[in-house]
């Protein structure tokens, strides 16, 4: 037992990074309670969205939430316990937020989920080529620091807007594009639900209680059970716009159950999207996936890099290009398992901050996940109303970075405030990302900077401005 506990302390370097193997295995824990809302979370955004063909994840009309569950959590578990023993470090995967939005807001609703997906796989295996290649540096030198935090900063408030959009806290009206709750009022139950587990929710974070998110949409859950069981409100539809807006809340028949995950890794099309709609287009989708999955993650791994003391001298942290590999692969493994692209989560500085160091936390963490394959069930039973708090709190950490954009400097302040903007306004991340390249492209050249801008950025900004174009382009063509 000795030996085999010193080989694992010299295999994850535990006591040369300062740490124990409990304090691995509490800050693991710490993690997984931290994150684990995505199994529920994930499938409630992706396993509702209907493609183009008006079908769900896994086929047929009719969505098949806990199998996305069990996909979410089987691949997070996978890739986290890689990311522990290929990279060493105590970071933790999984489905990203935002990414998984854009692929069923965007992406999805233009070709089949199995070409939507096979973009997002399409993606992992081209950022994968940038990290052997070492381009992957390249491309991230490319884009002003300030632009990347805009993006992330846009994707937030966008992530926000749904949450509040899914829990009816914020509907379409008639007199003017959106109103507050039904005419002007919040007179539902649902969304009374939703406005206490967004304030339980939100002090819990205040208070940095961990695992506050999944606290918050497991009480909100069983809140909206017990107001369900007097008020009656039922399922929400054109009439009942009082009602449940996802799920109707009852006390679950059937707590373990497994659904096999393996069975998604069977529907992803790399190249039919490019057949279904333009070449163009398909390619700006995979641009975008590829942007905002490679800046998240640059930035993740530098800054909990540097709270658990992992940072090098030269910005660095050890074994990067095998902790950059692992990511890329989770992009395609996520793309692949029909669960969306898998990236390093924030969330892994709550393990640090219990004193995680090592890859060993990372294990424990993704062991946690492939447990959690068997409780899939549950998510059935969780609305949108208790779920959305959840979007609405995920969407305030992201924008947080906002403070980081100088907003004195026109020069990227405006190509800043468009990205951020436009991503929510049009319900698209990537005309924000491509509005912010065009604008800043040509505030460089008004201003007589234009040999600031890199080559990479001048490639990008033409692609979005066609990208813009299409439509008065196909209608000179005749198209």
């Amino acid at each position: 037992m000795s030996d085999t506990r010193n080989a694992i302390d010299r295999f994850f370097a535990i006591s040369a990074r300062g740490s124990t193997v409990s304090r691995e295995v509490r800050g693991g824990l710490a993690t997984f309670f931290t994150m684990a809302y995505i199994v529920v979370l994930n499938p409630i955004i992706i396993a509702n969205g209907k493609d183009v063909t008006g079908q769900v994840i896994g086929d047929g009309t009719t969505p098949n939430v806990a199998l996305v569950a069990a996909g979410t959590a089987f691949v997070a578990g996978v890739l986290t316990i890689l990311m522990g023993v290929v990279g060493r470090v105590p970071f933790a995967m999984a489905a990203g937020l935002g990414l998984n939005a854009f692929v069923t807001f965007n992406i999805a609703t233009v070709m089949t989920w199995e070409e939507a997906m096979g973009l997002v796989f399409l993606e992992g295996v081209i950022i994968a080529v940038l990290v052997l290649t070492g381009l992957r540096t390249a491309v991230f030198r490319a884009i002003p620091a300030q632009l990347k935090t805009a993006i992330s900063v846009g994707i937030g408030l966008f992530i926000a807007l749904i949450g509040f959009v899914d829990a009816g806290f914020v509907r379409k009206a008639v007199g003017t594009p959106l109103e507050l709750g039904i005419g002007g009022s919040l007179t539902s139950w649902p969304v009374f639900v939703f406005i206490i587990g967004l304030l339980a929710t939100a002090a819990m974070v205040a208070k940095k209680v961990k695992g506050a998110i999944l606290i918050g949409i497991v009480g909100t859950t069983i809140l909206a059970i017990i107001v369900e069981l007097f008020a009656k409100a039922g399922v929400f539809s054109a009439d009942n716009p009082g009602g449940w807006q996802l799920n109707q809340p009852a006390v679950p028949d059937q707590i373990f159950g497994f659904h096999n995950p393996l069975r998604l890794f069977t529907e992803f099309d790399p190249f039919g999207g490019f057949i279904r709609i333009d070449v163009l287009l398909a390619g700006l989708f995979v641009f975008t996936l590829l942007i905002t999955d490679f800046f998240d993650t640059m930035g993740t791994i530098v800054g909990v890099g540097r709270q658990a003391d992992l940072v090098q001298e030269d910005g660095t942290l050890p074994r990067t290009k095998e902790i950059l590999l692992v990511d890329s692969i989770g992009a395609a493994v996520g793309g692949a398992g029909s669960v969306s692209s898998n990236t390093t989560y924030i969330e892994s500085a709550a393990g640090v901050g219990e004193g995680a160091r090592t890859g060993l936390a990372s294990v424990v963490t993704g062991l946690l996940f492939l447990v959690a394959m068997f409780f899939a069930p549950l998510v059935k039973i969780v609305p949108y109303e208790a779920a959305a708090p959840a979007l609405v709190l995920v969407g305030f950490m992201m924008m947080t970075a906002i403070r980081d954009i100088e907003w004195n400097d026109f020069e990227i302040a405006i190509p800043a405030f468009l990205t951020v903007v436009i991503m929510p306004f049009t319900y698209s991340i990537s005309n924000g990302i491509g509005a912010g390249f065009i604008t800043y492209v040509l505030i460089k050249v008004v201003r007589g900077k234009s040999r600031e801008v890199h080559p990479l950025l001048w490639g990008v900004a033409v692609l979005f401005a066609l990208y813009f174009a299409i439509g008065p382009i196909r209608a000179l063509l005749g198209l």
